[in-house]
């Protein structure tokens, strides 16, 4: 099984950034535990975290060719404003799980919306850096018909 893990604008700073919102963890770090969790399942994790809309559409699309089974994708600000990352996923249809590590909805109201929610197999948010491992857990057992 391929998991193509996505984080978008500005998560490249977790660990020094805001803290008291998104937690102590790296980037790295997270991607470093998933990583565990998905050889101790026997899938194969493809990270990747681009500060840049057009590079995150073309991961999404990449998905076709790159045999990917479900995608987990924290989108970060873009979930409030791209379109066009919606429509990336509806072009390849791939399945995905979005995450957030602070719960969106008990933050700015501009942050409740998202353009993504309707069309994900799940919203994750608000369980900090153990939303990617829940993301990953449900679409490994969904995906293998558990």
């Amino acid at each position: 099984m391929n998991i193509l893990l996505i984080n978008g604008p500005n998560l490249n700073l977790l660990g020094t950034r805001e803290k008291e919102v998104y937690g102590s963890k790296s980037l790295e770090d997270i991607q470093q535990d998933l990583s565990v969790l998905a050889t101790q399942n026997q899938c194969n994790l493809i990270s990747f975290q681009s500060n840049a809309e057009h590079e995150i559409i073309e991961s999404i699309h990449s998905t076709i060719e790159a045999k990917i089974d479900f995608v987990i994708i924290n989108p970060a600000a873009y979930t409030h404003t791209s379109i066009a990352i919606r429509d990336a996923f509806l072009g390849v249809k791939i399945p995905f799980y979005e995450v957030h590590l602070s719960d969106i909805y008990k933050r700015e109201e501009f942050r409740h919306f998202s353009y993504l929610s309707d069309i994900a197999e799940e919203v994750i948010t608000g369980m900090g850096a153990k939303g990617y491992e829940e993301a990953m857990l449900k679409g490994i057992l969904k995906y293998r018909g558990k």
